[in-house]
Parts: structure tokens; C-alpha cells; sequence
């Protein structure tokens, strides 16, 4: 303690005092702002949970949308399948249709030309 002050004990208790008051006036709650208009907390949280909904409903619509366009390939992609395999059985019979014609076509040929061949007489 510093002697040089030459303090008596009634300044000392005034010095408390008023140590004490400025401790209480520390921790004595200060007076709240008060907003112009009261905070809606219910309407904010509506608002969260609208904007959330909507969200989900975008992400569900864009799931079902996707969804649509993989069932439409897969639909695409069948009829696809059975148009190639319809017209491979075309194919097939064109091919065996001209191959009967060319063996019919071979055995009249043969059959005319055994007909006309000149070892062959035509006495009975």
C-alpha cells in the first residue's frame, strides 16, 4: 500500500463504497432495445419450411422426370430390339423366298433342257 497518500479510515470506506456500487451498477441489467415492429418468428418459420417444401418438390419432380426419361429409353430401346429382330426374319425370308425361286428356277431349267436334249427321241 502506498504510505505516501496519508489516508484515514473513512476515506478508505468511502473508497469501498463506491467500489461496491460500481460492481452492483456492473451486473444491474441494462434496459432492451425494443424493435419498431415485434419479430413474427412463426411466419419466419413458415416461410423456412415453404421454401424447403419447394425445394423437395423441385427434387422429386426432376426424380420423376428422369425416371420418365429412362422408362422412355428403355420403351425406345425394345421396340428398337424387336423392330431389328422383325426385320432380320424379313430378311431371312427374302433370302430363302429368292433361294426357293433360284432352285425352282435351276430344276425347270434342267427339266426343259432334258426335254430338248437330242438324245432323247420322242418315239413310242
Amino acid at each position: 500500500m502506498n504510505y505516501s497518500k496519508q489516508t484515514n479510515f473513512a476515506d478508505r470506506l468511502s473508497a469501498q463504497a463506491e467500489a461496491k456500487k460500481a460492481l452492483l451498477a456492473k451486473l444491474k441489467p441494462k434496459p432492451t432495445v425494443t424493435a419498431s415492429e415485434p419479430i413474427d418468428r412463426d411466419a419466419e418459420r413458415e416461410a423456412k419450411r415453404e421454401t424447403i417444401r419447394l425445394e423437395r418438390l423441385a427434387e422429386k419432380e426432376k426424380q420423376r422426370e428422369a425416371r420418365a426419361a429412362r422408362e422412355a429409353a428403355a420403351r425406345e430401346a425394345v421396340l428398337a430390339a424387336e423392330q431389328a429382330a422383325l426385320e432380320a426374319k424379313r430378311s431371312e425370308r427374302k433370302e430363302r423366298k429368292a433361294n426357293e425361286k433360284v432352285d425352282a428356277q435351276s430344276r425347270r431349267a434342267a427339266r426343259l433342257a432334258a426335254y430338248q436334249s437330242p438324245g432323247i427321241t420322242g418315239s413310242y
